[in-house]
């Protein structure tokens, strides 16, 4: 019997991981980086080593010994890089598809298994990536489970984006409403740095933004800005 592994070290993916591990007693879970090593692997030997929301450079001795399946938020070769989801709400796109692909050295540049759609319009970036991690994991994960994929080559222009960086954060003047809600929204998440704005010898942060009539609200905080 085939065995799978996935390895993942977000909230919403930990647990969608061990609700479909219920179903399947094949698939066992890494959840912590020091945990994802050869030896491990090598002591299970699976089919396919999926990497729902890794925020790390996969080893290459891994992804070469392995067959290992990265799910990234962008319809590759577009958007290949770090921070897709900001990257993405910045330009104002709110379609995009969620890629599997197949892990090589180049950063993104791996065939595609498959792909599936994803609207982003609404959400801050934890709503939007549990959203992900249905797709991935009720239907993405299924499919490589029940059949065997053969991964083709990206076509198109590739583009390339970067990762931000926490500096990045403050709330760029001269935005319009809609853009200010979706900056708020998109750092609005685990493991992300909050929006704000400086004020004199504070930062403001902004989370739970709405947008409604054309106006954005949000919950404010204010916090000592140590860099001033």
């Amino acid at each position: 019997m085939s065995k799978y592994v996935i390895a993942t070290t977000k909230s919403w993916n930990i647990e969608n991981a061990r609700k479909l591990i219920e179903h399947n007693k094949n698939i066992v879970l890494i959840d912590e980086k020091n945990s994802l090593t050869k030896e491990y692997l090598d002591s299970i030997q699976p089919e396919y080593v999926f990497f729902p929301h890794w925020s790390w450079i996969i080893p290459k001795e891994i992804y070469e010994n392995f067959r290992c399946v990265v799910f990234h938020m962008t319809d590759l070769p577009f958007g290949r890089g770090g921070s897709p989801l900001q990257n993405l709400l910045v330009r104002g796109i709110y379609e995009t598809k969620v890629s599997a692909i197949k892990v090589v050295e180049g950063l993104d540049e791996g065939p595609v298994y498959l792909k599936e759609s994803i609207d982003i319009s609404e959400g801050n970036a934890d709503e939007i990536l549990k959203a992900v991690s249905n797709i991935v994991f009720s239907k993405m994960i299924p499919i490589f489970l029940e059949n065997e994929l053969i991964p083709k080559e990206q076509v198109g222009e590739a583009i390339c984006f970067k990762r931000r960086k926490p500096e990045q954060s403050e709330i760029p003047e001269g935005l319009s409403q809609r853009q200010l809600y979706d900056y708020i929204r998109m750092l609005d998440g685990e493991g992300y740095p909050t929006a704000f704005v400086k004020c004199i010898d504070k930062r403001i942060y902004f989370t739970n933004a709405q947008y409604n009539n054309g106006v954005v609200t949000a919950t404010a905080s204010f916090s000592e800005d140590k860099k001033i």
